[in-house]
């Protein structure tokens, strides 16, 4: 019996299951910077604020002179913000500010709520500013969704990879955001996370197989009462315990079996996310996700009430120098 429940194709947004409520794909082909941070080509044609249109390889999405998602508010659950190319300029409503990207990873809980912006610098201006993340949503169960909100950056330098290499010599890399992986004991999340939580089971790694590689996933610490969900979103194809799935695809799988993978010319690129369910009852709407319709009308109002603390910086879209290296600065660092 295969270990595949089901395939269902990508877009920008996955499908996600529980305890994970959302997870985008950006891969943007930006192009030189204008000195500003900007693109240094016209923005003609794009729906500027709403711009989702992927022109030329790449989007403006909410931003109106940098690319990015300015102020905006979140509160029940978490970010997990993986950047694999380009930068982030990241200020929120706790005062807290950082620039990271280049395989480093932001951990975000919103908890009671929190403000936060997420700029995309076009800090190059000779070539182009290639720009790869992934922003995943992880849910917060009922006892922890008004808990203080917490920032914290795990970087690339720290967090641990792990390369096998199969009998014909071809590697595969295991880079381990959340969730042990052998000896690979992944950086600590945030302290209300549900990933924090011994018996959660949440693993997010990232999985680069080479042309022709063998490796087996392992079983999931807790069995077949974990979800888990493999998307393929780079190479032609894999084959996943004997059955062959093609290039942007989710493969939903059993969590507890060891799943033999097999990356098919050219090598192939995954990301798992795992974890055991909430199995809470979910209302979102927008930048809130609690379990009632009567909690988010709360989260509404206690916005506009006291905008989560309010914005400490000069504008929405707040961005660093383009010489500034990578840094953060939060009030849980001092």
């Amino acid at each position: 019996m295969t270990s595949v429940l089901r395939t269902f194709p990508l877009s920008m947004q996955w499908p996600t299951v529980d305890p994970f409520l959302f997870c985008a794909h950006h891969n943007d082909a930006y192009p030189s910077g204008d000195g500003s941070l900007a693109p240094s080509t016209s923005l003609d044609g794009r729906d500027i604020g709403q711009d989702f249109s992927n022109l030329d390889g790449w989007s403006m999405y909410h931003g109106s002179t940098v690319p990015g998602f300015p102020q905006h508010p979140h509160r029940g659950f978490e970010t997990i913000t993986y950047v694999r190319r380009g930068l982030i300029d990241h200020s929120d409503s706790l005062g807290a500010t950082a620039r990271f990207g280049r395989g480093d990873v932001q951990w975000l809980t919103a908890g009671s709520g929190i403000q936060h912006c997420e700029m995309f610098p076009l800090v190059n201006t000779d070539v182009g500013n290639p720009t790869e993340l992934f922003q995943i949503w992880l849910n917060l169960p009922a006892s922890d969704k008004m808990v203080d909100p917490y920032f914290t950056m795990l970087w690339a330098d720290d967090i641990p990879k792990i390369v096998e290499t199969d009998g014909a010599g071809n590697s595969t890399t295991v880079t381990v955001i959340a969730g042990k992986y052998r000896d690979a004991v992944p950086l600590s999340p945030p302290p209300n996370s549900w990933a924090a939580r011994p018996h959660s089971d949440v693993a997010v790694w990232h999985i680069e197989l080479d042309s022709g590689a063998s490796w087996t996933l392992p079983g999931a610490r807790g069995g077949n009462d974990s979800s888990r969900v493999l998307y393929l979103f780079d190479g032609v194809g894999l084959t996943v315990d004997g059955e062959v799935v093609e290039s942007s695809q989710a493969i939903e799988l059993k969590s507890g079996d060891d799943v033999a993978l097999f990356a098919h010319q050219g090598g192939a690129e995954c990301m798992l996310l795992q974890g055991q369910p909430l199995r809470e009852p979910v209302a979102r709407y927008g930048p809130f996700v609690m379990n009632t319709k009567a909690e988010v009308q709360a989260a509404f109002e206690d916005y506009q009430r006291t905008e989560f603390g309010g914005w400490p910086w000069a504008s929405a879209d707040p961005v660093h120098p383009a010489d500034q290296e990578r840094f953060s600065r939060t009030l849980n660092d001092v």
